[in-house]
């Protein structure tokens, strides 16, 4: 039995490593100028839309709960941000009747606007209702960014921004969504509008 645990124990120590590793030899210029866009973004009333698959999903949800509600204690309202996998009605109707790969950029052609900003959670960067949510988001005149795992993929050379942890490990780049999420959210809630 102890044999066992001190194997888990080591397993879970090399993921702690390739997560710590991978975040301490990141670029953060990009985590810098999400925050900033997001925070110009709050100040004139501007919407945030956030999308992803999977985990990334449960992360966009996440994330737009702590820019609603999480800066906006103390600081007047929250951030207007909007995760485009929440609405499952929604999200099961647009990929029956026209198809999965239209299920974020359908809904951002209803409710974004110019100067409103995209935030796409993907690990590889190659999801096609991803691509086509960023595509959408620029014919609109929105910015976007993206935070990416693996090599970044298509993502990384569409998005006005490419926030891009290059590891190999789709539970990791899902982490590291939440940590710029987070460290953003923190970062927001210190530095208020008023």
């Amino acid at each position: 039995m102890t044999q066992d645990v001190d194997a888990m124990v080591a397993e879970f120590g090399g993921y702690s490593a390739r997560l710590s590793d991978t975040l301490a030899g990141a670029d953060l210029s990009g985590i810098a100028l999400l925050g900033r866009a997001m925070r110009e973004c709050w100040r004139l009333g501007r919407s945030l839309y956030l999308c992803g698959n999977g985990g990334s999903a449960g992360n966009a949800v996440h994330l737009a709960n702590d820019l609603v509600y999480g800066i906006a204690e103390g600081n007047g309202p929250g951030l207007r941000a909007h995760a485009l996998p929440a609405n499952i009605a929604v999200v099961t109707c647009l990929a029956n009747d026209i198809e999965y790969s239209e299920i974020f950029a359908a809904q951002l052609t209803v409710f974004a606007r110019p100067g409103d900003l995209l935030l796409a959670l993907s690990g590889s960067g190659n999801s096609p209702n991803i691509l086509r949510a960023i595509e959408t988001a620029k014919d609109l005149g929105m910015e976007t960014f993206a935070v990416l795992g693996y090599s970044g993929g298509k993502a990384k050379a569409m998005a006005d921004v490419a926030i891009h942890f290059p590891v190999d490990d789709m539970q990791i780049s899902e982490d590291l969504q939440l940590v710029v999420g987070h460290m953003i959210m923190q970062w927001l809630y210190r530095n208020p509008l008023n």
